[in-house]
Order: structure tokens, then C-alpha cells, then sequence
């Protein structure tokens, strides 16, 4: 384990021993409902890594890399951000996800671009929040949050 991971199991070892020791019912009702959360996702969870697991057996890391990491990078930037705009997936999926990938070979360009617009954008959403926000706010701002996600994908191509 890095150091960050160990600090952080550590920052959480010592708050949870905290909130024990302020209120034990209040820690404990927490984690009952932490526990009930996790009892309905973990079906998802499992199914998406699976579909992960399936996706990298069926399509080899040299078609991925063939694909996605050696060709033209605007290109499979845009790709890349375009699918994670119409892609619905958790973050807490979509971060293995993007790990697996790189591994399998992606550039880290489209890479970082499909994890910003899975999270910024919302095409799938697009309906229900334009409801809510209104048709111009809902379009102004996932306009700005696809260009900044490229903008970000770009950044962190030049710094890693």
C-alpha cells in the first residue's frame, strides 16, 4: 500500500473511533444504513464489474490501444468525451473503469476526457434537468462542462 492509502485508512480509522466515542448510537445507526445502502448497490456494482471484466476479455488490449492510444489524441479525445456524455455509469464505477483501461493501454488524454464528461455531462439527464433548471441554463452548462472537459483532458495530457 502507498502512503496515501495508509493515511487515509488511518484518517478514517481514527474519525470512526471518534464518532464512537461522542455518540456510539448515532455510529452505530450510521453504519446500519450504510450497511442497507451498500445491500442494494453491491448488485450493481458486481454487475458492472462484470460487464468491466467482459468488455477487457472480449476486446484485447492491443484493439484498445490500436483504437484509443495511438491514434490521432484530438481525435480519440473527442471520441472518448463524446461516449462519456451519453454514458450513464456511477463514479465509483467509472474509476476503475478508466484505471483498467489505461492499463489495457488508453491514452491518458481520452481517458481523463471520458471520466470528466461521465461526471459533468448529462445527456441522459439532459430531459429531467432541463424540467428542473430550464432548457438554456441546462445547455449552457453542459456546453461549458464538455469544453472543460477537454480543456482538462488536454491539461493533464501535458502534465502526466
Amino acid at each position: 500500500m502507498d502512503i496515501l492509502t495508509l493515511f487515509l485508512w488511518a484518517v478514517t480509522g481514527t474519525a470512526f473511533i471518534v464518532s464512537v466515542i461522542k455518540d456510539k448510537n448515532k455510529t452505530l445507526n450510521s453504519m446500519k444504513m450504510a450497511r442497507g445502502m451498500m445491500k442494494t448497490m453491491v448488485g450493481e456494482i458486481i454487475g458492472i464489474l462484470l460487464l468491466i471484466g467482459l468488455m477487457l476479455t472480449f476486446i484485447p488490449p492491443e484493439t484498445i490501444n490500436s483504437v484509443m492510444g495511438k491514434t490521432n489524441v484530438l481525435i480519440s479525445t473527442i471520441a472518448s468525451a463524446a461516449v462519456g456524455s451519453i454514458t450513464l455509469i456511477p463514479a465509483f464505477v467509472a474509476f476503475p473503469l478508466v484505471g483498467s483501461l489505461t492499463d489495457a493501454g488508453l491514452n491518458i488524454v481520452p481517458a481523463v476526457a471520458f471520466l470528466s464528461t461521465l461526471t459533468m455531462v448529462g445527456v441522459v439527464t439532459f430531459p429531467l434537468e432541463k424540467q428542473e433548471f430550464g432548457f438554456k441554463f441546462t445547455a449552457v452548462r453542459n456546453f461549458l462542462s464538455f469544453g472543460f472537459a477537454i480543456i482538462i483532458a488536454l491539461v493533464m495530457g501535458v502534465l502526466m
